[in-house]
């Protein structure tokens, strides 16, 4: 589901009136539409007058058919086994009903917040779990400090209270007292509740869609850009709802969606945990300062959306050779995936979203590269040395804590930092020792067996670069540079749809004599998975136009990229291109290509489809020779160029000039290509019997066993 209007609001517990003039500590709220350049702010001195404000916005933005996300900096759940305490059932909502026929708030912020939870703490054993009050209220089941509570079974924090600087709900007064906010502001919202019916959900309790939706935030969670993005003498709470309003319109509408769906349904969560690096992203490219767009690196940047008109050739163009077309696509694309920061030891596979640098160096010490001795090499010389051991040794992990004076040696492992007064090694195998005295031939090369501390990597130097695809070993270098999470790119979602009348979606339904199984989409479907994006099966629909552009649109929801087989080309049944040209923006790329001339390149619902040829032997050439640079374009891996070598021919062909082809292939025993007994498309024999492609250059070309052809292997495609 799509937002237009987004609203930040950040509460406040006062009991009374906030000042006239506007003040941090305070309620603001910050309004932000999509398409509009300006975030509207407002001040609001009672928690009543900002509740009808809000009443008043909604009102309208449902009118005009828009949908709303609102979000307030406070928690909307408690940690688990509260809700069951105060009114016998886990639903959070019910909690909040309950709560609100508890809380009295007037119009001048005057409430009974206090005893409301000392009456709460009396269903608990012991004392607590709410704390903190005035020193004019002297109510012993409300404990002043929190290290006064004992025994009564919560737990300190929610599961999203992780976040740094969040604070327990529990706590009541003084600095981050979420807990009055939580209090005073969920009767607010459930009052809301109250008015909007069905029409208003609060994420993540309620899963279905309406035309507003509820949500909690915490502006802290990207605290450093705010900082950076604030006005000259701007409240601080003010320049929060504004950044963050900003930052929310700038995603993705499947991106905020799918945030809102995250979390808990009994403890809630907060918008964006875990994706503050996309949204710190958004955020700078909602308010870039002076001349930023020419100084920012693309990872400081939102990805933009496609241009309609992006897929479009020139007037005139009919057989576009191979080369001007990945030319082309290349021109047109670019990154389309949001960034999130994983920890390391989950980011294999995901593409790095900026560059990363050592924290330290490895290795961060001096150390022996093997067992022996260690010394200083300028009290040893010519001829047999004889050196007294001191007294211990020094381990990889258990470091010697003295100096070893000049003269002297000490016992050393693989590994070992050097001790003071050690530069040399020398190998034990090289050595005799009755356990006080080691000897050995000298003259020894000074710093021999040793490693230098950065002589790997120095701290700060450049460890790995952005648009890596991070394998195990960028993950060991990582993590051995003290590299705990990394800025990573989103995978690319690639849905998968496979049209016609023909098709049977799945081998377990029997096909008549006029019907075949569907193979193109198990294949691009596994295509997708293995160049590690997430496949999307958006299934098979016959030819039938309301059924396709249905599942387009599902496609649009749910993936960044559509890829599509069947229905690309111009005659009478193809009715993908059709429906492209009608509804979406349609480019027809003939390509001067064999196998696979027709494809489709349009946008429907700001969504880049590929047309792939219904043919799976040309559905799968396309897809490796187009899709598969396009994808990883996409996903911020940056483009890839299939890399091929020279072998000699094991074949025989004649070839016209005009187009390039793909024959498929595989290298015999003695490292010759030989190609599929049939070049037919129809063979998909073929496409398993292969390892590979030859790929014959556009031009005439006479081969005969022996003559140099071009082999790309499967796996130069990322084929595995």
């Amino acid at each position: 589901m799509s937002f237009d209007t987004i609203a930040v609001i950040d509460w406040s517990g006062a009991s009374s009136p906030s000042p006239a003039k506007p003040s941090k500590d305070a309620i603001w709220i910050g309004v932000a539409r999509r398409g509009a350049a300006e975030v509207e702010t407002s001040y609001h001195r009672t928690r009543h007058d900002a509740s009808e404000t809000l009443a008043a916005l909604f009102e309208a933005e449902r009118a005009a058919g828009r949908r709303v996300l609102a979000g307030f900096d406070f928690p909307f759940g408690y940690p688990r086994g509260f809700a069951k305490a105060v009114c016998g059932t886990p639903d959070p909502l019910a909690l909040w009903r309950a709560l609100s026929d508890r809380i009295e708030d007037t119009p001048d912020n005057a409430n009974n917040r206090f005893d409301v939870a000392a009456a709460l703490n009396d269903l608990f054993p012991g004392i607590g779990p709410f704390w903190g009050c005035p020193e004019s209220l002297d109510d012993p089941r409300l404990p002043s400090k929190g290290t006064l509570r004992d025994g009564h079974g919560m737990t300190e924090r929610r599961a999203c209270d992780r976040a740094k600087g969040a604070q327990p709900v529990w706590k009541l007064f003084t600095t981050g007292s979420v807990g009055s906010q939580a209090l005073l502001g969920i009767a607010r919202l459930q009052s809301l509740r109250d008015r909007f019916g069905a029409d208003l959900a609060v994420r993540p309790f309620e899963r279905h869609d309406t035309p507003i939706t509820l949500v909690e935030l915490f502006p802290s969670l990207i605290a450093p850009t705010v900082a950076a993005l604030t006005e000259e003498n701007e409240i601080k709470d003010r320049a929060q709802v504004r950044v963050l309003a900003g930052a929310l319109a700038q995603l993705e509408p499947r991106q905020l969606d799918a945030m809102t769906r995250e979390g808990d349904a009994e403890e809630g969560w907060i918008l964006g945990l875990g994706h503050e690096t996309l949204l710190e992203a958004a955020a700078r490219a909602a308010f870039p300062p002076p001349n930023a767009l020419k100084d920012m690196s693309d990872s400081d940047l939102m990805p933009p959306r496609l241009r309609d008109d992006c897929f479009a050739m020139p007037q005139g163009v009919a057989w576009v050779p191979v080369d001007e077309a990945l030319a082309k696509l290349r021109d047109a694309l670019h990154p389309v995936t949001g960034l999130e920061t994983l920890p390391t030891s989950r980011a294999a596979g995901r593409v790095l979203a900026a560059d990363v640098a050592a924290k330290r160096s490895n290795p961060p010490m001096p150390n022996s590269a093997v067992d022996g001795y260690g010394f200083a090499h300028a009290a040893t010389g010519d001829g047999i040395q004889r050196l007294p051991l001191v007294a211990g040794r020094a381990a990889a992990g258990q470091p010697y804590p003295h100096a070893v004076s000049k003269g002297h040696a000490i016992r050393i492992l693989t590994g070992a930092i050097l001790p003071e007064g050690v530069d040399t090694v020398v190998l034990e195998e090289d050595t005799n020792t009755d356990g006080t005295t080691v000897v050995f031939d000298g003259p020894a090369k000074p710093r021999a067996n040793t490693r230098k501390d950065g002589e790997d990597v120095a701290a700060g130097a450049p460890a790995l670069p952005k648009g890596r695809r991070l394998r195990a070993p960028d993950l060991a270098l990582a993590s051995a540079l003290g590299i705990s999470e990394l800025p990573v790119h989103r995978p690319l979602r690639v849905g998968v749809l496979s049209t016609g009348d023909e098709i049977i979606a799945s081998p377990d339904r029997p096909a008549e004599p006029h019907q075949i199984w569907d193979a193109n989409r198990p294949m691009l479907l596994a295509l997708a998975s293995g160049w590690q994006c997430e496949a999307v099966d958006l299934g098979h629909v016959p030819d039938d136009r309301a059924q396709i552009a249905a599942r387009l649109a599902e496609g649009a929801r749910k993936a960044d990229v559509i890829l599509t087989s069947g229905g690309a080309s111009a005659g009478d049944e193809d009715h993908v291109s059709a429906l492209l040209r009608e509804r979406g923006t349609l480019s027809s790329w003939r390509i001067a290509l064999k196998p696979g001339r027709p494809l489709a390149l349009a946008m429907w619902e700001g969504t880049p489809v590929f047309g792939l040829p219904g043919n799976p032997v040309a559905a799968l050439v396309c897809a490796l020779i187009f899709a598969r640079p396009a994808l990883s374009l996409m996903s911020g891996a940056g483009w890839s160029t299939p890399r091929g070598f020279t072998v000699p021919a094991a074949f025989s062909k004649r070839k016209k000039p005009g187009r390039r082809e793909y024959l498929r292939a595989r290298l015999t025993e003695d490292g010759h290509a030989e190609v599929f007994g049939s070049e037919g498309s129809g063979r998909i024999s073929g496409l398993s019997w292969a390892d590979g492609l030859v790929e014959l250059p556009d031009g005439a070309m006479e081969i005969a066993p022996g003559s140099p052809v071009r082999y790309i292997p499967y796996a130069s495609f990322g084929l595995v």
